[in-house]
């Protein structure tokens, strides 16, 4: 084992899939946006490409130990910084979800999930208990569901919901029991009422539009129809970059973001979404073997609960865009427009290469 790590060290295929998954993601940003007012939106998205690579190679050098002793601090910034959203956050069709910093915005809630995970690899990595007792079900539902809850308020009814894989995950990997979670899912059955009661207009009627959805085609039901329309239309091997007509008429709804998976589909039909999937097929075994390799049970805990947080949003964007989900908002990751969340996933990706890298260090 070396005491000093050096740039050979890193996980080089986990960062290159990334890239190219990145790299598809701004062509079809390009592909869609290119003749209309947001055609400058695939450069943006190429800069904060770069600066997340850059940042996920400097935080890979970094010890992700000091990360872990510094979470309740970090914990309460998130807390901060979410409460500072409600405030006094950058207001857009009457939502708070970003804090205008220095000309840039940024999406907290997104920073806030890596909070998140290095909660919750603090908390179970500090254990020593083979399986997890009712009390840490407590904790962690805390520890998810207060910032969870400052999320739905802006509204972001989807990036709230992407805070409880983390703990799912860390659960089972703790060795959660089989009555636990059959008690869980009771009692998650009978909130649902309450659930519904606290649901926003436009969130109930994305619900009922899922359960029914030739109700209001051409109203709460517009996008997903228009989603499986183009996915469908695109065939096998699609239509070409450009000559997507659903996505380029204007018919599916920011094709350039939330939906960019049912646009990348018209466009590069069959062929082109199977080999997108592969790739992040790819980058998911590549995150689980880092945690194969992690020197203790924390680390391990940090890249499960990424590998979480990111196959709970690739499954649900792509089941959204053909009628499987209920509309979420949640993007897909590395495709979807969006510096803060570009950025989460490159600084998570950073943090599951630290770990992987502590093998190499005494």
């Amino acid at each position: 084992m070396r005491k000093n790590l050096s740039f050979r060290d890193l996980d080089w295929m986990l960062l290159l899939v990334a890239l190219l998954i990145a790299a598809v993601g701004v062509m079809e940003i390009y592909s869609t946006t290119a003749h209309s007012a947001l055609a400058s939106q695939y450069k943006k998205q190429i800069y904060w490409v770069v600066v997340g690579c850059l940042l996920a190679i400097l935080v890979s050098r970094m010890d992700y130990h000091r990360l872990l002793e510094q979470v309740a601090a970090l914990y309460g910034l998130g807390i901060l910084g979410l409460l500072a959203v409600l405030v006094a956050g950058h207001r857009v069709a009457k939502t708070h979800r970003w804090l205008s910093v220095g000309g840039q915005t940024f999406q907290v809630s997104e920073m806030v999930k890596l909070v998140i995970i290095l909660a919750v690899a603090a908390y179970l990595g500090g254990r020593r208990a083979n399986s997890v007792a009712w009390k840490d079900l407590v904790v962690l539902a805390g520890l998810a569901g207060v910032p969870a809850t400052l999320v739905a308020l802006e509204p972001d009814l989807g990036t709230a919901l992407t805070y409880f894989p983390v703990i799912v995950a860390g659960a089972f990997l703790a060795g959660i029991r089989w009555r636990q979670v059959a008690v869980l899912t009771l009692l998650g059955a009978l909130m649902l009422p309450v659930g519904w009661h606290f649901l926003r207009p436009y969130q109930r009627e994305r619900l009922m539009t899922f359960v029914n959805p030739k109700e209001d085609a051409q109203g709460s039901g517009y996008q997903v129809a228009q989603s499986k329309i183009a996915i469908g239309s695109g065939g096998f091997w699609g239509k070409g970059i450009g000559n997507g007509t659903q996505s380029q008429l204007g018919f599916i709804p920011v094709s350039h973001a939330d939906f960019i998976f049912a646009a990348f589909a018209e466009e590069q039909g069959f062929a082109g979404t199977l080999v997108v999937l592969l790739l992040y097929f790819i980058l998911l075994l590549r995150l689980l073997d880092g945690a194969q390799w992690a020197t203790d049970r924390a680390g391990a805990y940090v890249i499960v609960g990424l590998a979480a947080v990111l196959f709970f949003q690739v499954a649900v964007n792509t089941g959204m865009m053909i009628g499987l989900l209920p509309i979420t908002g949640i993007p897909l990751p590395l495709m979807s427009q969006g510096g803060s969340s570009a950025l989460f996933t490159f600084l998570g990706l950073g943090l599951a290469m630290s770990v992987k890298m502590r093998r190499f260090v005494n």
